[in-house]
């Protein structure tokens, strides 16, 4: 759903994106509007659902998190139903950080956060290699990584 937005909405967006703790009154002067109006334009956003939520950034060794992994899956069977409750039951996982539903010769992708490489193992083991679903898994690890934000496009107009 493509949703009209005009150059104050893309402002304020991209205003959030930078500092999810910017308070009402900064964004307001950012686009030169009355907080009033400008917390109008955010509920707007929120309630069409353009703006999903704010969030906190973690550190995960802060929570002794001491290794993160992509894990490749291929399923067995590609059912509309089978694709649906795997992937609902894989990205429910306490250890999933995010989860992509893709195409090519796998088919879900889970990035993972455990505490270390036992963690890691039995995950693979317990949770997903002894699944009936699951064909195959591989795991690749995360040396590093960088989180983007999303592109804002604006109307070259």
């Amino acid at each position: 759903m493509i949703h009209d937005l005009d150059r104050i909405d893309v402002v304020l967006m991209e205003a959030l994106q930078k500092d999810g703790r910017a308070s009402n009154k900064e964004l307001a002067g950012k686009v030169g509007l009355a907080p009033s109006t400008t917390h109008g334009r955010l509920r707007r956003l929120q309630s069409s659902g353009v703006i999903r939520g704010v969030h906190a950034d973690i550190d995960p060794d802060a929570l002794g998190i001491g290794l993160e992994a992509l894990v490749f899956i291929r399923l067995r069977t590609h059912t509309r139903e089978q694709v649906s409750d795997a992937w609902i039951q894989l990205s429910a996982l306490p250890e999933v950080v995010a989860a992509w539903y893709v195409g090519g010769d796998d088919d879900i992708v889970l990035h993972v956060a455990v505490r270390d490489t036992p963690h890691l193992r039995d995950l693979a083991l317990d949770k997903l290699t002894s699944r009936a679903e699951i064909d195959r898994i591989r795991t690749e690890l995360v040396f590093q990584h960088h989180r983007s934000r999303p592109p804002i496009y604006r109307d070259p107009a």
